[in-house]
């Protein structure tokens, strides 16, 4: 994983942070949460519903100066993304191939080795419409023994921002079904590309 991060420099630290404030105030997003005080955790990230998902919740990363690792879709790595993305915290995923299940245990490497980690993760893995979840997320935070942190954003109250840490109990099909429930009526800023799970 890249060591060269946009959250290693004082300087582009504070300009994320004041022109994500500025985004957010023009985009008329209320943000809402405070940071857990854990240091380490899985951050999850919904609804995903548009391409507009990640300067929102990229803000929220600068407005509460945060410092994030991301799984994204390996086609945002090629061109100008192939150092832009690594540089924001990006981590490639090749879709459908078995990289993808590798990245599980690269994750959980990384929290071990880590003082302090956040992997944000969109659970749908795609902006289009699904009717479930990809599970990574849980994986991950299971094998790595860390909380999952609930950040969400909703159109039809203009609200953004984190909530709870959530402590998996190992019993996936009921946490998922705990995780999902919170998610319920949270509205994307797409919600014609948004199914109820």
């Amino acid at each position: 994983m890249s060591k060269s991060l946009i959250y290693n420099s004082p300087f582009w630290v504070t300009f994320l942070h004041y022109t994500a404030r500025l985004y957010l105030k023009l985009a008329g997003w209320k943000v809402v949460g405070e940071v857990p005080s854990a240091k380490k955790f899985v951050a999850i990230a919904a609804p995903h519903t548009s391409n507009w998902d990640f300067p929102a919740f990229f803000s929220i990363v600068g407005h509460f100066r945060l410092s994030v690792r991301f799984l994204a879709k390996d086609t945002l790595f090629k061109g100008a993304g192939g150092w832009l993305f690594p540089w924001l915290g990006g981590i490639p995923v090749m879709r459908g191939s078995r990289s993808a299940s590798d990245l599980v245990t690269t994750a959980v490497a990384s929290f071990a080795d880590a003082d302090e980690m956040i992997l944000a993760i969109a659970p749908e893995g795609t902006r289009s419409s699904v009717t479930k979840w990809k599970t990574g997320f849980y994986r991950i935070a299971v094998a790595a023994d860390v909380p999952i942190l609930l950040a969400y954003l909703d159109s039809s109250t203009r609200e953004i921002g984190l909530s709870h840490l959530f402590y998996p109990t190992g019993d996936m099909e009921a946490d998922m079904a705990e995780i999902q429930a919170f998610y319920a009526g949270k509205r994307g800023i797409q919600p014609r590309n948004q199914e109820d799970i």
